[in-house]
This record gives structure tokens, C-alpha cells and sequence, in this order.
């Protein structure tokens, strides 16, 4: 990532102005248009573009037997436009105040659960998922003041990676990139920050555990387990969710993390737990999820044959 920063290439540079210039038309628009700009370039992508349509389909129907062939394919569609809002979203975010952010909220279930954490004096850890707008809960808890980092995979091109960086900081949010995420976590929990991780992709420099998804085995990041055994820190669960009314809603539980003496096997409980509840949230919003993930790409080599990746 170092030479890439010190020597971005020609296409970097394009990307990058291409970012900026589409950022900056799309500011003009406003928030809810720009929203229904990314619903709509959604929906281009899964038809007639159909980029990952059967993987979405497939994982879709996998995980939701009970679903028609008809259903499926609504879930996709509106999974498409959802994650077509949600990058769109993120996108026009720079440069909105706090308030601004925290208005896109109409509601919060469980902050309660983040200040009883917080008030231990350990740091706390935020585990999610890729349902909603994950970028924009990580930006309400910031803009509420709360001393915030996530750990995300940094960005191909360093240009776009840096600009990403930098309007994160400007709303409260500090980054740090999977692979230093072993060195850099432990500081940041022991300064009584508050963590992001998600749970539902494999990070670079952290372990991971096989643990059913929708019931099949899918390697899951053990991270979030990891520092809060070792450094007793608690685990809160969190999703940022869109609402009917185009705003959000931010719902917070704590994870379970009883300690029975067997490292390994508590580890494998809880990150079983916070895996447990992402798929009680997918469940209540099955189109908000990012299905366009191989979420069962890795697994067992002994899973069984109606168990692996649809």
C-alpha cells in the first residue's frame, strides 16, 4: 500500500477524478434523489446487467428454501437497489454535518447497551454486518461524539483509499485497515475507543472460525471474539437499517461472551452468537443484505455436498 501511495498510477488517477467529479454532481441533487440515483443504478446492474445475478439468486434461494422462484428474484432486485442506495449514500456523505447524519436517523433501539458497555472502561467493540448502510451507522455513532474507529479492507486505488480516509475523519471516524488490525486494535480499545468490525467477510491478518450461516458452514472472522476475551472487552452487535420512510434506524444488543475457561471453545461460541444474530436481522431484511458476496466461498473440505456453496 506504500509504493502504491507514493506512485498511483495513471488509471488510479482517472479513478479518482471520476469519484470526486460524480460525488460532486451528486451532492447538488440532494440526499433522498441521490438515494433513488443509486436504487436505480441497482437495479441496471442486476438486469439487464445481471452482474452477480446467480450468485445473488442462488444464495438467496439457499437460504430461504421456502421461497417461490418469484420471490427470489424480488429479494435480489431489491437487494441490488439497496445496495445501489447504500453506495450512493456513502458516497455524498462527505462533507454533511453531524446533525445532518444524525437526521437520518428515526429512530435508535439500544444505545442503551453501548453505554453500559462503554462505562466498564475497556473500549467497547461493535460487531456487524453488510445489511443497511453499514458506512452510515458507523457515521451516526461518530457524530454523536463517540470516540470511533472501524477496521475495513483498505481501497485498490491509494487516491480513492486516502479521499475515503479523509472524509471519515472529517465526521469523527478514524480507519484502521484489517491488516494492522492485530497491532492497532489493542491500542485503540486500551484508549477507551469504541470499535467497528464486521462479521460476515474474511480480514486480512485476522483468523477465522467455520460457523453455520443460514445452516451451512461459512469461515467467519474470529477477531471480534479474540480481543474480547484477551482483553475483556465487551461486544455490542449493531445494524444500521433502511426504513420505509427512506430514514434509518440503528438497533443495538449486546453479545453474549461467557467465559468457561476453554479459549477455543469460547471464542467458537461467540462468534457463533454474533453470527447467529446477523442472521436473525437478515431474516427481518433479506433485502438489505449484501448477497452479492460468495458468503460460503470458503468452507469444510468434509461439509457435506447439500451443504456447500449454492
Amino acid at each position: 500500500m506504500a509504493d502504491d501511495a507514493r506512485h498511483p498510477t495513471l488509471t488510479h488517477r482517472i479513478e479518482y477524478a471520476a469519484t470526486r467529479a460524480a460525488v460532486a454532481v451528486l451532492r447538488t441533487v440532494g440526499w433522498r434523489t441521490a438515494s433513488n440515483v443509486g436504487a436505480s443504478l441497482g437495479a441496471l446492474a442486476y438486469r439487464p446487467l445481471g452482474i452477480r445475478r446467480g450468485v445473488t439468486e442462488r444464495q438467496i434461494a439457499a437460504a430461504f428454501p421456502e421461497y417461490t422462484p418469484e420471490h427470489v428474484r424480488d429479494v435480489a432486485r431489491r437487494s441490488y437497489e439497496s445496495l445501489g442506495r447504500t453506495f450512493i449514500e456513502t458516497s455524498v456523505l462527505p462533507g454533511t454535518s453531524k446533525q445532518g447524519v444524525l437526521d437520518r436517523f428515526e429512530r435508535v433501539d439500544g444505545w442503551e447497551h453501548w453505554e453500559a458497555a462503554n462505562a466498564l472502561g475497556k473500549g467497547v467493540i461493535f460487531v456487524t454486518g453488510h445489511l443497511g448502510n453499514w458506512e452510515l451507522g458507523g457515521a451516526y455513532v461518530a457524530a454523536r461524539g463517540v470516540p470511533f474507529d472501524a477496521v475495513t479492507r483498505g481501497m485498490a486505488n491509494p487516491l480513492v483509499d486516502a479521499y475515503v480516509r479523509s472524509t471519515r475523519r472529517d465526521i469523527g471516524m478514524e480507519v484502521i485497515h484489517d491488516a494492522d488490525a492485530v497491532r492497532q486494535t489493542p491500542r485503540a480499545l486500551k484508549q477507551g475507543r469504541t470499535i467497528a468490525m464486521v462479521s460476515d467477510h474474511d480480514a486480512l491478518g485476522l483468523a477465522s472460525t467455520f460457523v453455520p450461516f443460514f445452516g451451512r458452514p461459512a469461515k467467519t472472522p474470529r477477531g471480534p471474539a479474540v480481543f474480547a476475551l484477551r482483553l475483556g472487552v465487551p461486544l455490542v452487535f449493531v445494524v444500521s437499517v433502511r426504513m420505509p420512510s427512506g430514514r434509518y434506524a440503528l438497533l443495538l444488543e449486546p453479545v453474549p461472551t461467557h467465559v468457561t475457561g476453554d479459549r477455543e471453545a469460547d471464542i467458537d461460541r461467540i462468534v457463533l452468537a454474533y453470527t447467529q444474530q446477523l442472521e436473525r436481522y437478515v431474516r427481518r431484511f433479506p433485502d438489505q443484505y449484501f448477497w452479492q458476496h460468495r458468503r460460503w466461498r470458503r468452507q469444510p473440505a468434509d461439509t457435506p455436498t447439500h451443504l456447500r456453496e449454492p
